[in-house]
Formats: structure tokens, sequence, C-alpha cells
């Protein structure tokens, strides 16, 4: 009867392929790394010992052929928490085991195969240039959807000098060609150009058929997206119009409601109205004007209550006696 053995929270070796579909239900998809490009050398205690430098494992998958047992070259690295799986993934894609970068993202995303065509060719690399160090300069422009591929020389395994890189979007293929043609890339300058297509007749990849179809296959993947940028006004809008959809006047998104006008507020030009609220200041050196004003000289400020000179007391306020002369 076959045993699983579980050591420390990690299914082993041992475990079988037959737990694929069970563990694949009960492992949290956010907190799980899928590892790809392994060596048929690669154990899970290899991948175990290295993945929990990153942080705390709670088991490691490797789907095996059920005849050799040979593993298919892929794991699953479930770690404690989704910001374990997120350090994982920065620090350790791309590292070298037994020669081959290992390819390391979030198994809960889908992961995008559509080839769009944004393939770019990477010539004059210097011979130490390896895949990790490729893919870290170029995912710096957008979503690397392959390992970087260095050509090597089949006996050796010597660099050839030059190397592909493929993007899932033509944006991120022109901003590398832009940013990265000339460089130096360890002390050698780099040529970057969009590769030529495979059984053609020297046609470059990048082409206006090619970037009308990503656009169309994007639309497609994009229309159920929120729309992010509603605190926007449309352009050309007039002042005071809010974003689309809101009456006039509204604030932005994010903005608070403006504050409820002050009950008891004084009227205009009347005793205790801050100065600004509800129409004009009051005059300088009367109650109620603006802060640090001295009066006039040889006037005095009006007693406590009385309404400044010229002004009716409202209905029901008593008429106060007017100073001693």
């Amino acid at each position: 009867m076959a045993q699983s053995l579980i050591a420390g929270g990690r299914i082993t070796a041992s475990a079988g392929s037959n737990l694929l579909g069970q563990h694949a239900v009960d492992r949290n998809q956010e907190a799980t790394v899928y590892v790809g490009n392994l060596d048929p050398q690669v154990t899970e205690e290899i991948v175990w010992e290295v993945f929990v430098q990153a942080g705390p494992v709670v088991n490691v998958y490797m789907p095996k052929d059920r005849v050799s047992n040979a593993h298919q070259g892929y794991a699953f690295v479930e770690y404690r928490g989704e910001e374990d799986a997120d350090y994982a993934i920065k620090v350790l894609n791309m590292i070298k085991l037994f020669g081959k970068p290992i390819r390391a993202n979030k198994a809960s995303v889908d992961k995008k195969s559509t080839d769009v065509g944004a393939n770019l060719f990477v010539g004059n690399l210097d011979p130490d240039m390896d895949e990790k160090l490729l893919y870290d300069t170029f995912s710096a422009f957008g979503v690397v959807i392959t390992t970087p591929k260095i050509m090597r020389d089949p006996d050796t395994g010597n660099s050839r000098g030059f190397g592909f890189v493929s993007y899932d979007s033509f944006e991120a293929s022109d901003a590398a060609i832009e940013a990265m043609n000339g460089q130096f890339l360890c002390n050698r300058p780099i040529s970057v150009t969009y590769a030529y297509k495979k059984d053609t007749n020297g046609e470059r990849h990048g082409t206006p058929a090619e970037r009308l179809l990503a656009a169309n296959m994007e639309k497609k993947t994009t229309t159920h997206r929120p729309h992010t940028m509603f605190a926007a006004g449309p352009a050309g809008a007039p002042p005071g119009a809010g974003p689309p959809g809101m009456p006039p006047g509204m604030p932005p998104a994010g903005m608070g409601m403006p504050p409820p006008p002050l009950v008891g507020v004084a009227p205009p030009g009347m005793m205790g109205a801050p100065p600004g609220m509800m129409g004009a200041p009051a005059p300088p050196g009367m109650m109620g004007g603006p802060p640090g004003m001295m009066p006039p000289p040889g006037m005095m400020p009006p007693p406590m209550g009385m309404p400044p000179p010229g002004m009716m007391p409202p209905p029901g306020m008593p008429v106060p006696p007017p100073p001693p002369q």
C-alpha cells in the first residue's frame, strides 16, 4: 500500500503523482510558486533547500511520471504567506540549478503562452553573460514571457555572443530597443533589434500586421478590467465639470465632500461672521475683522453684543444703550 510520507509539513518524493489533483485543491495558490525548467537531476529536497532561503516553505510538490518515476521538469513550492512567495520570485527567478536557469512565477497567474511576436535579437554579448543577467536587464521594460535564450556552442557550452528575449507586448519590446540598443552591458555595446521570423525571407518581427493582431488580442483580454482613471475629467471639459457620469460640482474620486454650511452663522457684515465666510469680511477694526488688524486711531471697537455702526440688530435682539459721551 502506497504511503504518503510527510516530513516537516512537506510532501516528499514518495507521495507519488496521485496526489496532484488533491494537492492542487488544498494548495494556497496565492502563496504558491511555480518552478519550471528544472534539470532532471533536481529533486524535491534540492528545491526545498533552495526556496526555503526566501521564507518558510509549507510543502514542495514535483509531479512525476508513473512509469519512469522521473519528474516532468517543474514543481510547486507553497509558502506560509503570499509575501514570502513574492519575495522568492524576485530573488530566485532565473538562478541556475545544474547549469539550467529555472523559471519561478506565481502559480495563480494564468501563464500567457501566446507569442504576439515581440521577440528581440540581442547581439554582441559578452562571453560571460548568462540568462539570469539577460533576464534581469530586459525584464525592467516589461513582462518576459519565456526564459531568455543565449545561443551556445553544443560541444563546449560557450556563448556564441547573441541571444533572444520575448515580451508579452510590443510596448515593452519597443521600449527595450529604444533604451538598450547601443548601451554597454558587461563593457560591450550590445545591439538590440527585432529578431528574424522563422521560415521567412529575411522578415523581422514587429510588423504592422503583428501589432494589429496583438492589439486585438489585448482588447479581448482587457475589456473586463475596470476603468481606473475615472478621477480624471475628459479633455477640454469646462471648469467645474465632474468626472463622466457624475453631476457637475461633485468632487473627484478620493476627495472628501465639502463641509456643510455652519448653522447659526451671522449674515454678511454682522459681528461674529468669520472672515471670508458667507460674504465680505467685516470692516477692519470691527469685531470679526481680519485677525491681527488694529482699529484705526481714535476708534474703539463696539462693546460686546453691539452691531457695527449703521447695522440694525436682528428682530428680537434688545437695542443696547448708546455709549456714554
